[in-house]
């Protein structure tokens, strides 16, 4: 390990419930040598037990991790400010300090999961966007420049 620190990292959506979850579970276990991530929400509520299922699919577990509001982590120095969803993005309070600010939206995997005929189907929208946040993950920083 290098004596470089680690870049931090904040990602936010809505409920800090799936979307925002993944990217902090992918970017700690694939990336934690250089990126400390963490996640909150504008109104968060409890992490998705779907979105647990699918990270573990892909040798991820997340089943500890806890649904956070954001006021805490305002004051904190980040490298990145990271907006997951739309609702995130437009509500996304001012951190000040040299961050950067980057929004990447995602599919909200409940939303697209509802009325599915059984739940693989519900699940499909889950394993899509949870490769999608991987691959962001795995083009770690290039994939939050504009």
């Amino acid at each position: 390990m290098s004596d470089t620190p680690k870049k931090r990292i904040l990602y936010l959506c809505t409920g800090n419930s799936c979307r925002s979850q993944m990217a902090e579970g992918f970017t700690n276990a694939l990336r934690g040598e250089e990126y400390e991530a963490h996640s909150a929400g504008v109104a968060p509520g409890r992490v998705d037990p779907r979105a647990i299922k699918v990270m573990s699919e892909a040798g991820v577990d997340i089943a500890g991790q806890k649904s956070k509001v954001v006021d805490p982590f305002i004051g904190q120095d980040w490298d990145w400010v990271v907006t997951l969803c739309d609702n995130a993005n437009e509500a996304c309070p001012f951190f000040p300090g040299p961050v950067t600010r980057a929004h990447r939206g995602f599919d909200d995997p409940p939303l697209l999961a509802q009325g599915a005929a059984d739940e693989d189907q519900a699940l499909a929208p889950y394993r899509r966007v949870r490769d999608e946040i991987k691959a962001m993950v795995e083009g770690l920083p290039q994939s939050l420049q504009d």
